[in-house]
């Protein structure tokens, strides 16, 4: 997603850096860059032409100050314009103290509807606690009842229904079964079209006024680009939106309705669809979002996935064996699966700044994991955690029980045996994973209480050698006065 754009503004912010000052050419040859970048991202016209006007005014004869260019300036200015293009983080929602909270959930057909109502059932019984009831009052589209069903079996949540029923019955009598059920929290699959007509809107709105929803959501399939757009435009009109959910933000979309929806509607998009899997759900941040557009990364939210698969314990336990030079097969396997829970590995390595660019052309091939993964599988727990008793004739049971050669065996055990002395180097000298509990600790003090940036970051927490930031040896040796620095500063500080 982005990638185009991305790439063209990366181009035009490259060619100001070598500027002392911003003429007004050269502003007006960026712009040009710039607005085509964003049509091409399918952005909407109105909002392109607010956007680039905003940045030329801001951006014309600036002076510059002392070690910042005009490259930087822009990016700068662009990155405050793109923040404010999508709005404010809000990914709050306000819960009735006592009773239950009603989301209505509205959207055309094919967007993508019946799946994040189980996505977002998930994220808020795990973030807020709650007691999620999801209702099938979706009869329209074939099929679209069973499909909930089994969702809310695969999430242990309960689904009502109604055989020969209405829709607005079925939500009524929704609401008076999660009360006998004790249940704090309804989520309403309603049913779409293909396009706007009028009966999707009397049918949902008489819905929207029996139910009186607490938070009434959008749910816009962000491939659709500008129909996604005009489409929020008539839905907001009818009902009086509270947020947009984006749905497959992960796939081969141009992102412009993450661009327009904000200005077109007026209100936030609160949450965002990035996998096909009813986990793949995430709270959208507009800083974030806009420092990936710039090819900036967006370390908070890695550290955020990394925190919510491998706890600070892991780290620390995994630390004190690679120590004791005790990584073992076993231990590996958990490495593999936490990566694979954090999602894929491209989008990862792109969250860390400086690397977006230089993935966009690689092609990472992740089922590679998957066969490493059937072959630490097809041992025993001996075998995993003893390589030593791995003789010809095991070998060569693990080869027939996952489908590959001997010699794949072999190529798997040299390397890992590899792995196992450069990752114990790593740890003793002061590496990646010697700084993994100290990873934890940053992104606690990125996020804050409720998920900053990484302005209240300080330098001395970030861990020497963090994931995808290899360090030079003179760059190692800078670090290394900044922490005496850092420390000698709070010993003075303690004494006052």
């Amino acid at each position: 997603m982005f990638d185009n754009l991305t790439e063209k503004l990366t181009e035009t912010f490259s060619k100001l850096r070598s500027k002392g000052r911003l003429t007004e050419q050269d502003v007006k040859d960026s712009m040009r860059t710039i607005r085509v970048a964003l049509l091409e991202a399918d952005v909407s016209l109105d909002v392109v032409k607010e956007f680039v006007k905003t940045i030329k005014t801001k951006a014309t004869g600036q002076d510059l100050q002392a070690n910042i260019n005009a490259g930087d300036l822009v990016v700068k200015i662009v990155q405050d314009e793109l923040e404010s293009m999508m709005g404010v983080s809000d990914t709050s929602i306000p819960y009735k103290e006592d009773g239950i909270t009603v989301i209505l959930m509205s959207g055309l057909q094919g967007a993508g509807k019946t799946t994040t109502c189980g996505k977002l059932a998930l994220l808020l019984s795990k973030r807020d606690k709650r007691k999620p009831l999801l209702v099938a009052a979706d009869l329209k589209r074939p099929a679209a009842v069973e499909q909930l069903k089994t969702i809310g079996k695969q999430l242990n949540f309960p689904v009502y229904a109604e055989e020969d029923s209405s829709p607005l019955n079925v939500c009524k009598n929704a609401l008076d079964y999660a009360k006998k059920e004790e249940r704090d929290l309804v989520i309403l699959d309603t049913a779409g079209r293909l396009h706007v007509d009028d009966d999707l809107m009397r049918e949902i709105k008489s819905i929207y006024t029996a139910t009186e929803p607490d938070q009434t959501y959008l749910v816009c399939d962000a491939m659709t680009g500008q129909d996604a757009v005009h489409s929020a435009s008539s839905f907001h009109e009818q009902l009086n939106l509270d947020g947009v959910i984006l749905t497959k933000l992960d796939g081969d979309t141009r992102g412009g309705a993450a661009l327009s929806l904000r200005h077109v509607t007026g209100k936030p998009i609160k949450f965002a669809g990035i996998g096909e899997q009813l986990d793949k759900l995430e709270e959208f941040h507009p800083d974030r979002m806009a420092s990936r557009i710039l090819g900036m990364g967006d370390i908070v939210s890695l550290v955020e996935k990394a925190q919510d698969a491998f706890s600070e314990q892991e780290a620390i336990d995994l630390h004190e064996k690679l120590m004791k030079n005790k990584f073992t097969v076993h231990d590996f396997l958990k490495q593999l699966q936490t990566i694979k829970k954090m999602g894929s590995l491209k989008d990862m390595m792109g969250m860390i700044p400086g690397l977006g660019n230089a993935m966009k052309d690689m092609d990472v091939d992740e089922s590679q994991f998957g066969k490493i993964e059937a072959i630490i599988l097809s041992m025993t727990p001996d075998e995993r955690d003893n390589g030593e008793i791995l003789d010809g004739s095991r070998r060569k049971r693990i080869a027939t029980g996952c489908g590959q050669t001997v010699q794949d065996i072999n190529q798997f055990f040299n390397q890992f045996k590899m792995m196992q002395k450069m990752m114990s180097g790593m740890s003793k000298g002061g590496g990646m994973f010697s700084g993994m509990k100290n990873m934890m600790k940053m992104g606690k003090n990125a996020m804050g209480s409720g998920g900053a940036g990484l302005g209240d970051l300080n330098l001395g927490d970030i861990p020497a050698g963090a994931p995808g930031m290899g360090l030079s040896s003179e760059e190692k040796k800078k670090q290394k006065l900044l922490k005496k620095a850092l420390k000698a500063k709070r010993k003075r500080s303690r004494g006052r």
